[in-house]
């Protein structure tokens, strides 16, 4: 559990950084605009481009054994969804806030203001995650983040030692290795389409992942085994 409100506090660091200066710039748009006739109308129109929506069916299970896994997996990754969210928002900015501290010192005095934060805000929340949501967790970091829990905190190591030296008990005994991977889970296609739908009912709000998904594709390849199996 230290593992997970560790990397949460360097996550974190940015809610706390100094304010800094925006700088204002003017850019030229070279972008080509199209535009179109409506038959009858002399009036040219201004294109616009939709993104593309996938249409989301009704789910259909073997059985109300495998309805019921599906909701309990439903609800434990909304549950888990804001923090892996909150992952990929702030590891940006936290590399560039750490790479601009060039003092040890620094540092280590950086990462105690956050861990004072973050554990009085998010400590007793992340602490009552069960053991399956901890893990449905690592697997939304790796889908936010494109690494691994293991590999952010090897990551980090470096930097902060110090502070990942106390951080010797495992996050409910779960695997940081764990990878998302929809193509070839069934777990994790489910924890995708659980993703979907939630955004598309604005029940989660949005996030681009960093890797690369693409629904349609995951959909064509397990929509046709009816899901029964995959949950645990």
């Amino acid at each position: 559990m230290k593992k997970i409100l560790s990397l949460f506090i360097l996550l974190l660091s940015s809610i706390l950084s100094a304010q800094t200066i925006e700088e204002t710039t003017t850019e030229t748009d070279t972008s080509t605009v199209e535009y179109y006739f409506v038959e009858g109308d002399s009036v040219a129109r201004k294109a616009i481009f939709l993104d593309d929506v996938v249409v989301m069916g009704r789910l259909k299970f073997n059985d109300n054994d495998a309805r019921r896994r599906y909701l309990i997996l439903r609800r434990k990754t909304r549950k888990v969804w804001p923090y892996a969210k909150l992952a990929g928002e702030r590891l940006v900015e936290l590399n560039e806030r750490l790479d601009s501290m060039k003092s040890k010192r620094a540092k280590k005095k950086y990462t105690k203001i956050i861990q004072r934060y973050v554990e009085d805000e998010f400590g007793a929340q992340l602490k009552k995650l069960t053991r399956t949501e901890g893990q449905i967790l690592v697997k939304l970091m790796y889908r936010q983040t494109g690494s691994t829990t293991f590999e952010l905190i090897k990551d980090y190591r470096s930097g902060l030692k110090a502070f990942f030296l106390n951080t010797t008990a495992s996050f409910f005994d779960i695997s940081l290795k764990e990878i998302y991977d929809p193509k070839n889970v069934q777990e994790d296609y489910l924890i995708e389409d659980i993703l979907q739908r939630s955004f598309q009912a604005n029940v989660l709000e949005p996030q681009d992942p960093a890797i690369k998904i693409n629904f349609l594709e995951l959909k064509n390849k397990w929509v046709k085994p009816k899901l029964s199996q995959g949950i645990k």
